[in-house]
C-alpha cells in the first residue's frame, strides 16, 4: 500500500474511531459491537506500529503511554473557573430568583438545571478541534496542568466532531467516578494491600492528580461538560442549554439530567425529582445546579466576588458528618454472624438523625484503626446504613481504647468461631442461640431437612415472639390447642400442624444432621457423615482428625462440627428432640455404598413413591443421581410418561428400568 493510501486509510479509521465513541459513550447507543470496534482499533494499531512517523498526539492510539511526569507545572485560566454560590433551603432558592427577577426586571425566568457532580472541576481546552490542554480548577485562576492524565479519559474527545468547530473551545466540566468505578477500584487496591478510598470524590481526584498517567488510566475516570470559557471563531449559542446540545454534538458528554425549566417552581420540583432518583443515579451528586439560560441576561446580572450572580446550587442535607464513637457493641444476625456495631454521639446526617454504624467485622476497624472514644467522619446515603469514613486522628485522646472481639456470644454464651482467611466471627450455639432462632427453626423444618409441612416463616416469627418456642426442641411440645389460638390460625390448619410435626419425627441421620444447621454441612456432608460413623453418637464424638478421614470433608469443615458439637448447648437441644421422639433406622458404618460409582437419572412420574424419594434413597445407597443422560449414565429410571430422557437413553444404548426393576434392585442392595 501506497504512503498515500496509508494515510487516507489511517485518517479514515481514525475518524471512524471517534464516531464510534461518540456513539457509546455521548449517544449511549454503540453503532457496532465491542468486537468491531476493536477490529478497527487493531488495524490503526497495525499501521501507526508500521508507520510510526504518522502518529500524531490525537490519535486515539495515544490516549495511555505517556511518560511519569516530575510534578505538574501550572496553568493559568484566562477566564477565571469561579464557584457558586450554595443554597441550602428552598427560601434561599426563592431569594435568588427575586434577586434574579429584580435585577432583570422580569416576571418569569427561564432557567437550566443539572445534577452537582461530587467530582473534581476541570478545564479541557480544544484548538481547532484538538485536545490542547486540560487544567484543573485550582484557586480559580491557576490549575494544575493534567492533560497527560486527561487524555486517559475515553469519553473525552482527543478530536471534536464535525464542520463547524471554534478555532479555540474551552470546555468545562466535572471529572468523576462512578458508584461502579469507585467499588471496583476499592477491590483492587484491598487485593494490593493498599489504601482504599474513602468516597468516589476523593478517588476521582487522587486518580487524576497522578504523576503517572498509566495510573490515572487505570482508574476508570469519567467525565461531563457543563459550560464554557474561551470561545473564539464562530457565533456562540444564546442560551446555555443550546451551548450544552452544541458540546454534545461535537462529541462531548453532558449530563442526561440537565433540562430547561421555568420559574422558581421549577426549580425546587426539580429539586425534588432529582433527590428522589438520587441514589439510583450511577454517580454521587451533592445537589442541583440552577443557572439563569439566556446568555444576554447572564451577562446583565454578572459576577459577585467570585460567583456569579445568575448560577446558585442547591445542595442536599449532607451526607458525611464528624461525630465520636461512644461505644462498640457487638449485633448477633439471624445467621450467627457477628457484626460490631458503633454507637455515636446522635448526628444529622442527609436529614437523618444518626445514633449507630454498621463497622462490617474485625478485621475493618483494625483497617480504619477505630478506637472507642475516637472522633469519626461518618456517611449515610440514602436508606444505606451510615458507615464510618475513617478516624480524625489528630482528635484522639488518652482516654480512647482499643476494641477486642469477644470471644463467647453476646447472645448465649456459646463459643465465637472465626475460621482462618474468613472475616466473620460466628456463633456456634446455633440451636441454643436467640438470635438466631427463627433462621434455626426455618431451616430445621425446611422440606429437605425434617419437613414440617406448614410451618411458614410468618408463623415462626409469631411462635418466638409470643415465647412458645425459644429453640428447634420446643416444636414437639406445641398443642393443638395453643396453634389454634394464634390469629389467623384455625383448628384445622393446628391440627394439620401438629400431625406434620408428628411425621417428621421419623427421619433418617443423614436428613436430621443437615436439619442441625451445621456451617457448611450441607446434604453431601451430612449423608458421607451418617455412612462414614453409621450413629450419632459416634460423630458427636469423633475428634478433628476423625471427621477429616470421611471423603470430602476438610480441615475447615471438620473444625465447624467439632466446635458445633462441643456447645453443651446444642447437645442438650440434641437430646431434647431425641426424647421428643424423633428417630432413624440404624445405619450400618461403610456398608451401605453398594451402589457406589453408579450414576441414576429419572424421568416420568413413579406410582409408589415420590422421585425426590427415589433420589434419596438411591443416594444413601451411595448412587449418583444426574439430572441428564449421557454416555457415562448407568441407568434411567422411567415411570409413566417419560419425556425426551426415555429417547435419548434407548439412543445411546442406556439401560432402562421400570419401576418394579428400580424397586427389585433397591431390595436386594439392601439385604
Amino acid at each position: 500500500m501506497a504512503l498515500e493510501q496509508v494515510k487516507r486509510h489511517i485518517a479514515e479509521l481514525r475518524e471512524s474511531i471517534n464516531l464510534h465513541n461518540y456513539h457509546y459513550y455521548v449517544l449511549d447507543d454503540p453503532a457496532i459491537p465491542d468486537a468491531g470496534y476493536d477490529r478497527l482499533m487493531r488495524e490503526l494499531v497495525r499501521l501507526e506500529t508500521a508507520h510510526p512517523e504518522l502518529i500524531t498526539p490525537e490519535s486515539p492510539t495515544q490516549r495511555v503511554g505517556a511518560q511519569p511526569l516530575p510534578e505538574f507545572s501550572d496553568v493559568t485560566h484566562q477566564i477565571p473557573m469561579l464557584s457558586l454560590a450554595n443554597a441550602f433551603t428552598a427560601e434561599e432558592v426563592t431569594a435568588f430568583d427575586q434577586r434574579v427577577r429584580d435585577r432583570l426586571d422580569e416576571e418569569d425566568i427561564v432557567y437550566s438545571a443539572e445534577t452537582k457532580l461530587d467530582g473534581l472541576a476541570v478545564s479541557v481546552m480544544y484548538d481547532n478541534g484538538k485536545l490542547l490542554q486540560a487544567a484543573t480548577r485550582g484557586d480559580g485562576t491557576t490549575g494544575e496542568d493534567v492533560t497527560q492524565n486527561v487524555r486517559t479519559i475515553p469519553i473525552i474527545p482527543l478530536t471534536l466532531i464535525g464542520n463547524d468547530l471554534p478555532e479555540r473551545l474551552e470546555v468545562r466540566g466535572e471529572v468523576y467516578m462512578t458508584r461502579e468505578g469507585f467499588r471496583k477500584l476499592n477491590e483492587n487496591q484491598e487485593r494490593r494491600n493498599e489504601k482504599q478510598f474513602a468516597n468516589p470524590r476523593n478517588a476521582a481526584a487522587g486518580s487524576l492528580r497522578q504523576l503517572d498517567p498509566r495510573i490515572t488510566a487505570r482508574r476508570q475516570l469519567t467525565f461531563f461538560a457543563h459550560g464554557v470559557g474561551q470561545y473564539e471563531g464562530t457565533v456562540m449559542p444564546e442560551s446555555h442549554i443550546d451551548m450544552l446540545q452544541q458540546l454534545k454534538r461535537w462529541g462531548l458528554p453532558v449530563s442526561p439530567q440537565t433540562k430547561q425549566i421555568h420559574g422558581v417552581q421549577g426549580c425546587l420540583d426539580y429539586y425534588h425529582d432529582i433527590h428522589e432518583i438520587r441514589d439510583n443515579l450511577p454517580y454521587e451528586i451533592d445537589g442541583v445546579v440552577f443557572k439563569v439560560n439566556d446568555f444576554a441576561q447572564q451577562k446583565v446580572l454578572g459576577f459577585v466576588s467570585r460567583a456569579p450572580r445568575w448560577a446558585i446550587a442547591y445542595k442536599f442535607p449532607p451526607e458525611e458528618e464528624i461525630t465520636k464513637v461512644i461505644d462498640i457493641e457487638v449485633q448477633v444476625g439471624r445467621t450467627g454472624a457477628l457484626t460490631p456495631v458503633a454507637r455515636l454521639e446522635p448526628v444529622t446526617v442527609g436529614g437523618v438523625t444518626v445514633t449507630n454504624a454498621t463497622l462490617h467485622n474485625e478485621d475493618e476497624i483494625r483497617r480504619k484503626e477505630i478506637w472507642i472514644g475516637d472522633t469519626v467522619i461518618v456517611r449515610r446515603a440514602g436508606d444505606v446504613i451510615p458507615e464510618v469514613v475513617c478516624v480524625i486522628k489528630e482528635q484522639r485522646t488518652p482516654a480512647c481504647r482499643k476494641f477486642h472481639m469477644p470471644e463467647y456470644c453476646p447472645a448465649c454464651g456459646s463459643d465465637v468461631e472465626r475460621m482462618e482467611g474468613e472475616a466473620v466471627a460466628r456463633c456456634s450455639g446455633g440451636l441454643y442461640c436467640p438470635a438466631q432462632c427463627i433462621q434455626a427453626i426455618l431451616h430445621f423444618s425446611s422440606r429437605r431437612a425434617m419437613n414440617i409441612g406448614g410451618l411458614g416463616e410468618k408463623l415462626v416469627q409469631k411462635l418466638v415472639e409470643k415465647g412458645y418456642i425459644r429453640n428447634v426442641a420446643d416444636l414437639y411440645s406445641m398443642t393443638e390447642k395453643e396453634l389454634a389460638g394464634l390469629e389467623r390460625m384455625g383448628k384445622r390448619s393446628a391440627a394439620n400442624l401438629v400431625k406434620a410435626m408428628e411425621k417428621s419425627k421419623q427421619t433418617t441421620l443423614e436428613r436430621f444432621l443437615y436439619a442441625l444447621g451445621i456451617r457448611e454441612v450441607g446434604e453431601a456432608t451430612a449423608r458421607a457423615l451418617a455412612r462414614h460413623f453409621g450413629s450419632l453418637e459416634a460423630i458427636q464424638q469423633a475428634e478433628q482428625e476423625q471427621l477429616e478421614a470421611v471423603p470430602d470433608i476438610g480441615h475447615v469443615v471438620a473444625s465447624h462440627i467439632t466446635t458445633f458439637f462441643n456447645q453443651a448447648h446444642n447437645n442438650k437441644i440434641i437430646q431434647h428432640l431425641l426424647d421428643a421422639g424423633i428417630f432413624w433406622p440404624m445405619v450400618q458404618a461403610n456398608q451401605t455404598r453398594l451402589l457406589e460409582g453408579k450414576t441414576f437419572v429419572l424421568t416420568g412420574t413413579l406410582q409408589t413413591m415420590s422421585r425426590e424419594e427415589v433420589k434419596q434413597k438411591l443416594l444413601t445407597l451411595g448412587a449418583r443421581v444426574s439430572g441428564s443422560v449421557s454416555k457415562k449414565t448407568s441407568f434411567v429410571i422411567a415411570g409413566v410418561d417419560p419425556g425426551s430422557k426415555y429417547d435419548k437413553a434407548q439412543a445411546l444404548g442406556v439401560p432402562i428400568l421400570d419401576e418394579k426393576d428400580m424397586l427389585e434392585m433397591m431390595k436386594h442392595h439392601q439385604r
